[in-house]
């Protein structure tokens, strides 16, 4: 099942190129503001998933090109963010010891949104491609051997960061947790519909030009350990997000006016905007271009604007 927010946050069921509004079906779920809607329905889904499946196919579908998608999980309680987890492309030796962080709630926006780059002097501004997972059933000290049971779905995820900023060392808050920085969407596809997410293929295009392309089986800890690690630090509730990691090659800095596109196999196609009041400019090349160039420093530089060193 394909299942998202659309227009004023209506409840939709998406059936091919059409969204099936099946709000009626989950307004006895005790809630105050989509976001918690969400997250009960989830806990409930057992419960609600015949008359969702009914209400959508008695309902009329309206074309998802005429209607406007938010983001599917608007109001997560948390959201986890798996670090250093790939192996590029057997690039690295050995995984990264398993590591993670968190970004704010108020970092989520939805498909067709903005991501703001803020005025603050950040060295790059860039967007890893992830698929996320969506708990379902949430706990704590889950074993790796449960946490499939433990995953209602999954999302793309966008996970912006804002590199380099002083003081040196005081990384991961101010980069990652800034809000519009955790663009997810167009829907959330139900785990039953996904036969293997270790083997799903994430493609980002910056301006219609690819500059990601891996797959989920290059992941460092695979996603029962990553569900098992984080739940060892705190309970996951339902409705919780856990982003897996990105493949660092083929980052690349976003600017304004940039359109952002990332499909991960079977999860559709999430499209978001960039907007930077700066103006501010680097090159549009990738961490592996540069790489590849034999230069040092693989994080595309500053070419004008503010904070240009």
């Amino acid at each position: 099942m394909r299942i998202g927010y659309f227009d004023d946050y209506r409840l939709g069921i998406i059936k091919g190129d059409s969204i099936v509004d099946v709000s009626a079906a989950v307004k006895d779920i005790p809630h105050t503001n989509p976001g918690n809607l969400m997250n009960g329905l989830i806990a409930r889904f057992d419960t609600y998933r015949k008359k969702l499946e009914e209400a959508a196919a008695s309902g009329k579908g309206q074309p998802l090109s005429a209607v406007k998608l938010r983001a599917p999980c608007p109001k997560p309680n948390n959201i986890d963010c798996m670090a250093v987890n790939y192996m590029e492309d057997g690039t690295r030796k050995e995984p990264a010891p398993i590591n993670a962080f968190m970004k704010s709630p108020n970092s989520i926006i939805g498909p067709g949104e903005t991501m703001i780059l803020p005025d603050v002097p950040a060295s790059v501004f860039e967007g890893e491609a992830e698929v996320a997972l969506v708990i379902g059933k949430g706990g704590s000290n889950i074993k790796a051997a449960d946490a499939m049971s433990h995953i209602f779905g999954y999302v793309n995820f966008i996970d912006g960061s804002a590199r380099g900023l002083p003081p040196a060392g005081n990384t991961f808050y101010q980069m990652k947790a800034r809000e519009t920085f955790a663009p997810i969407g167009p829907y959330i596809v139900t785990a039953d519909e996904i036969t293997n997410a270790q083997k799903l293929q994430i493609r980002l295009w910056v301006n219609g030009v690819l500059k990601q392309n891996f797959n989920t089986d290059d992941m460092a800890h695979k996603i029962p350990r990553c569900v098992e690690f984080v739940s060892s630090i705190h309970t996951l509730e339902p409705g919780d997000i856990l982003a897996t990691g990105t493949n660092h090659r083929g980052l690349n800095a976003f600017q304004d006016g940039d359109t952002v596109e990332l499909e991960t196999e079977g999860l559709g196609r999430l499209t978001i905007k960039v907007c930077d009041d700066l103006k501010r400019t680097w090159t549009r090349e990738t961490r592996l271009e540069r790489q590849e160039k034999g230069l040092e420093d693989v994080m595309a530089p500053q070419l004008t604007g503010k904070y240009k060193k």
